[in-house]
């Protein structure tokens, strides 16, 4: 794998984190369980831990019921969009290392890509639900779907 290509995918896995700031890590971590990625050795080993798994898993599961409340936080926001800024620096960094790149080159490519992910996921969703007269529910459920097999796409790439 090209360290391009690798780039590109850390970027991805960043924009993931900004649309779902939990799915990113889940993704990430059952890739690194299932040894689709390879990280022992490495600072991120851990996140192929059991432990790492289910909490990322349980987080990503909550994550996608929270949304759906009227009291959810918008993602642009200061804290949900540095919380996304430091997943995303997980994430990337974690497929940078997988990809034989630099931890902190994957890491802060992540985090620009999280940034991305947030506001234009934010843009894509009011555009799409002022669009077509939906409740925000019937945007949420699928870009949780969204979310989930981009992020198992990029990971499967190391394949």
């Amino acid at each position: 794998m090209t360290p391009g290509l690798v780039i590109v995918l850390a970027f991805g896995i960043g924009v993931v984190a900004g649309l779902r700031s939990m799915t990113a890590p889940a993704v990430v971590a059952w890739g690194a369980y299932l040894h689709w990625i390879h990280l022992s050795g490495s600072p991120l080993a851990f996140m192929g831990a059991r432990w790492a798994v289910g909490i990322f898993t349980l987080a990503a599961l909550g994550e996608f019921i929270a949304d759906l409340l009227p009291v959810a936080p918008a993602r642009t926001s200061a804290f949900p969009l540095m919380a996304r800024m430091v997943v995303g620096f997980l994430t990337g960094a974690s497929l940078a290392v997988a990809g034989g790149v630099s931890l902190w080159l994957g890491g802060v490519i992540g985090a620009a890509g999280a940034i991305a992910g947030a506001f234009g996921g934010y843009q894509a969703r009011v555009g799409l639900v002022r669009t077509l007269r939906v409740p925000d529910a019937l945007i949420a459920i699928p870009e949780d779907a969204f979310a989930v097999a981009i992020g198992v796409l990029l990971i499967s790439r190391f394949l």
